[in-house]
C-alpha cells in the first residue's frame, strides 16, 4: 500500500502543476515511476535560460524518477511563418510570436508547448493573458497554459504569497504552467477570463489621463512661432487694359511651417530647457487579422506595429483594435510610456490570425474608443489596414459592380457633429476590397495606400506617422474674397477639400483641416477679368487656424492679388506655378475617367485615356520646363496604363493602384503605392522631410533586422479561394 506521504505529493503535484522529487519513501526505483507532476516553467532570467530549445520539455512530458529530460523535436510544419529551407531547425531557432532567435543563455525563458513548438516564455504567456488559449503556429488547442505570476507589488495587502514546493523564485515572481481551468471550477475561470480583452465593453472611457506635467507646461510655453506661409500666382501678371478675360486662374498656394522650437520654463525630458517640441497625438490603430493574415503578412504587421510603438512618445496615447469575424479592443487609449510600450508591444505580439473580415465591426470600435475618451491630445486618427473584403457588409455575390457600403455611421464625430478625425486606410495584397476602403478614408478626410509587397508594410506605415507626428496647424480655412465691383468667383477647383461660393460670387472658403508640417497646398480660383486700367485688384485671399501646440487661433493677415493692365502686350507668359497645378488636377480628372472605363470593361478606351493625358502634361508649359511634378505625374500615368494591360492585371492591382493615386492627388498628400516609398521611385509626391525622415528610420531599422526567412519577399500571390 503506498504510503500517504506519496500520495499527498501526487495530488500536490497534479493539482499545481510543479514538480515534485521522489525520495526513498515513495517504494517505486526511480526507472519505474509514475509521471505525477508537469514542468515548472522557469523565470526569465539568465540562469534559467540556460536550457535549450530542444531540451526543454514539454507541458504533457512527464520526468520520471529522477533521470533525464526527454528531447523535444518541434513538428516539420507551419502555418505561422513562411519557413527557410533548413525546415524545423530554423524555426527552433526563432520564436513565432516576436521574431526573434531563441537561444540559451541569452536571458529569456523558453517554453514548449504540448503541440511541440518552442517559444519565448513571455511572449507566450501574454498571448495567453489576450485570450488566445490555441498554439500561434499549428493552431492546436492547449490543455495546459503558461502563466505568469503576479509581479512584486501586484499582491493585495495581507494577502500570502504562496510557493509550489520547489518552485523557482526571482524576487517574488513565480512563473507556472496551469491547466485550463474546468467549467465547475469558476474561481480559476473567472480569474482566467479577467485577463481577456474588454470585447463586450459598452463604453471605452478608460483611456489612461495625458501627462500632467505636459499639460501644466503648455501655457507656461513661449513660442518662436512661424505661421502658414500664403503666396498667390495669377495666371498671368498683364491682360491688356481693353480686353476681358472670362475664366483667369488664380493660384492659391499654403505652406505649413517648419516643426516649431519653443522655449520652455521647465527641463524637457533629457535635461535641456530647449528642445522641438510637437502636438502629441491619439492614434488607433485597426488591424485585420483575419484567416488570411496567416503567417508572413501576420509576422509583418506585427514587426510594422512594433516601429509605430517605439517612435511613439511619451505624451503619445495608442489603443490597438484587432479584428477577424469580430473585433477586441486589446487595451485602451494607453501612453507610449517605457511601460506603455513593452506591454503593448506584448499585447500585439500575441496576435494570432483566424476568421473572416469584419471591418465594419473593427471600425465602429475604433470609432468608440475616439469617441468615450475622457482625455483628448490635440491631434487624433485611425490607422486601417485590410487584407480582405468585408464579409459582414458586402455580400460576397455582389460582384465586381457592386456600390460600397456605407461607412459613414460608423466613422468618429466630435462632440459638436462635425467630421473631424481622418481614417488612413491600407489596402494589403491582391484581394483586398480597394472600393471600401477608399471610400472610408475619402469621406473621413485621410488616406488611401496600397501596400502591394509584404514587406513595404513598415514603410508605408512609417510615411503615414511621420506625417501624424509632425502636425503644426489645425482648422485651417481659407478665405477669398473679390476686391472689384465687377470681379465675381467662377469656380474653386480643391480637389477633395470642401469648398463654397456665397451667392454673389464675390465670396468664397475652402475647408483644409489639419496640415502637417512644411506640407503644402495649392487652389485654383476662377474669376473674371473686366477691362481697367494701369493695375486691377482681384481679390484677396486670407486663412485662420489653431496651432495644436499652443492652442491658439492664428489669423494670418490677407494677401493681395493684381495685375498690370498696359496698353499692349507682346507675348504673354503663362506662370509655370499655375499651368503645374492644373497639370495635377487635369491628371487627376483623367485617373478617375480612367477607372470608370475600365470598370465597364472598356480597357482599351482607359488606357487611351491615359495615353492622351501623358501627352498632354509633357508638352505643357511646365511639362517642357522639367517640371519635377509633371515627371512624377508621367512616370504614374504611365504605371497605370501598365496596370490596366488586361483584366486580370486590373484586377489584381490596377484598381488599386488608381484609387490610391486619386487619393493622393485629390488630398494633396503622400500615399504608399508601387514603389512609391523607395528613394530611387519617381513617384513621391507630396512627401515631406518628417516622413522621409522616418521612412530611412525604417528602411535603416529594417535591413538591419528583417529575419531571414522574410527576406527578398516578392509581392501577393491572389489567393486561390474567398475567404
Amino acid at each position: 500500500m503506498e504510503s500517504r506521504w506519496r500520495k499527498a505529493k501526487m495530488s500536490l503535484g497534479l493539482n499545481l502543476c510543479v514538480y515534485v522529487p521522489r525520495t526513498l519513501d515513495d517504494g517505486d526505483s526511480p526507472s519505474t515511476g509514475s509521471s505525477t507532476a508537469a514542468l515548472v516553467s522557469p523565470v526569465a532570467s539568465s540562469s534559467s535560460a540556460a536550457t535549450s530549445a530542444n531540451t526543454t520539455p514539454t507541458a504533457e512530458q512527464r520526468v520520471k524518477g529522477a533521470g533525464a529530460l526527454m528531447p523535444t523535436t518541434p513538428t516539420p510544419t507551419s502555418a505561422g511563418l513562411r519557413l527557410s529551407k533548413s525546415g524545423s531547425k530554423s524555426f527552433k531557432k526563432t520564436c513565432a510570436i516576436c521574431l526573434t532567435t531563441m537561444k540559451p543563455g541569452q536571458g529569456h525563458a523558453l517554453f514548449t508547448a504540448e503541440c511541440s513548438h518552442t517559444f519565448h516564455f513571455h511572449c507566450i504567456a501574454a498571448n495567453v493573458k489576450h485570450g488566445s488559449n490555441n498554439c500561434p503556429v499549428c493552431r492546436t488547442k492547449w490543455k495546459e497554459l503558461p502563466f505568469r505570476g503576479p509581479l512584486p507589488g501586484e499582491f493585495p495587502q495581507g494577502s500570502a504569497r504562496i510557493n509550489p514546493v520547489n518552485g523557482h523564485q526571482n524576487g517574488g515572481q513565480m512563473t507556472i504552467l496551469r491547466p485550463l481551468p474546468r467549467a465547475r471550477s469558476s474561481g480559476r475561470l473567472h480569474h482566467m477570463t479577467s485577463l481577456l480583452p474588454d470585447t463586450d465593453r459598452s463604453i471605452f472611457n478608460d483611456d489612461e489621463p495625458l501627462d500632467s506635467l505636459s499639460e501644466a507646461n503648455e501655457g507656461s510655453q513661449q513660442g518662436c512661432l512661424r505661421t502658414v506661409e500664403i503666396k498667390t500666382y495669377p495666371e498671368f501678371t498683364e491682360v491688356p487694359e481693353s480686353t476681358s478675360e472670362r475664366n483667369f486662374t488664380v493660384l492659391v498656394h499654403l505652406k505649413a511651417p517648419l516643426a516649431q522650437t519653443l522655449q520652455t520654463s521647465s527641463k524637457l525630458e533629457d535635461g535641456n530647457s530647449l528642445g522641438t517640441t510637437r502636438a502629441p497625438v491619439d492614434l488607433i490603430t485597426v488591424l485585420d487579422v483575419s484567416g488570411s493574415m496567416a503567417g508572413t503578412k501576420l509576422a509583418l504587421l506585427k514587426r510594422a506595429m512594433g516601429f509605430v510603438i517605439q517612435n511613439l512618445g511619451s505624451s503619445d496615447r495608442l489603443s490597438v483594435i484587432a479584428f477577424s469575424s469580430s473585433a477586441r479592443r486589446l487595451f485602451p487609449l494607453r501612453r507610449m510610456t517605457e511601460t506603455g510600450r513593452q506591454q503593448s508591444l506584448q499585447a500585439v505580439y500575441s496576435l494570432t490570425s483566424n476568421g473572416g473580415t469584419n471591418i465594419a465591426e473593427g471600425l465602429r470600435k475604433g470609432s468608440k474608443v475616439i469617441e468615450d475618451r475622457q482625455a483628448k491630445n490635440p491631434v487624433c486618427s485611425i490607422i486601417l489596414l485590410s487584407d480582405g473584403q468585408d464579409t459582414y457588409t458586402v455580400s460576397p455575390t455582389a460582384g465586381v459592380h457592386k456600390a460600397a457600403p456605407e461607412y459613414c455611421s460608423l466613422l468618429p464625430y466630435t462632440s459638436n457633429g462635425c467630421q473631424q478625425v481622418p481614417v488612413h486606410v491600407f489596402g494589403f495584397g491582391a484581394d483586398h476590397d480597394s472600393v471600401s476602403l477608399h471610400s472610408i478614408s475619402q469621406t473621413s478626410g485621410g488616406t488611401f495606400s496600397f501596400i502591394e509587397t509584404e514587406a513595404a508594410i513598415q514603410d508605408a506605415f512609417a510615411q503615414c506617422i511621420g506625417g501624424l507626428l509632425s502636425v503644426v496647424a489645425q482648422d485651417l480655412h481659407v478665405k477669398v474674397e473679390s476686391l472689384h465691383p465687377d470681379v465675381h468667383f467662377g469656380s474653386i477647383r480643391s480637389g477633395s477639400y470642401s469648398s463654397r461660393l456665397a451667392d454673389d460670387k464675390r465670396n468664397g472658403s475652402i475647408d483644409v483641416g489639419d496640415m502637417y508640417a512644411e506640407e503644402e497646398r495649392d487652389f485654383l480660383v476662377s474669376v473674371n477679368v473686366p477691362p481697367g486700367y494701369g493695375e486691377t485688384a482681384l481679390l484677396k485671399v486670407g486663412c485662420v487656424y489653431k496651432d495644436p501646440l499652443m492652442k491658439e487661433t492664428i489669423n494670418m493677415a490677407d494677401v493681395q492679388v493684381k495685375i498690370s493692365r498696359p496698353a499692349f502686350v507682346s507675348v504673354q507668359s503663362m506662370s509655370i506655378e499655375v499651368d503645374r497645378q492644373k497639370n495635377r488636377l487635369h491628371a487627376a480628372e483623367v485617373m478617375a475617367e480612367a477607372r470608370l472605363s475600365a470598370e465597364r470593361g472598356d480597357l482599351t478606351h482607359a488606357v487611351s485615356l491615359l495615353e492622351d493625358c501623358r501627352r498632354m502634361i509633357m508638352g505643357s508649359t511646365s511639362g517642357q520646363s522639367g517640371d519635377r511634378l509633371c515627371q512624377a505625374l508621367d512616370a504614374e500615368l504611365k504605371e497605370m496604363q501598365e496596370r490596366m494591360a488586361n483584366r486580370q492585371r486590373y484586377e489584381a492591382s490596377g484598381r488599386a493602384y488608381v484609387l490610391s493615386g486619386l487619393s493622393s492627388h485629390s488630398w494633396q498628400r503622400a500615399t504608399a503605392r508601387g514603389d512609391s516609398t523607395d528613394s530611387e521611385s519617381l513617384i513621391q509626391a507630396y512627401q515631406t522631410s518628417s516622413m522621409v525622415d522616418m521612412l530611412l528610420r525604417s528602411q535603416t531599422m529594417s535591413r538591419s533586422s528583417t529575419p531571414r526567412q522574410m527576406r527578398h519577399v516578392k509581392s501577393f500571390p491572389a489567393r486561390p479561394q474567398p475567404r
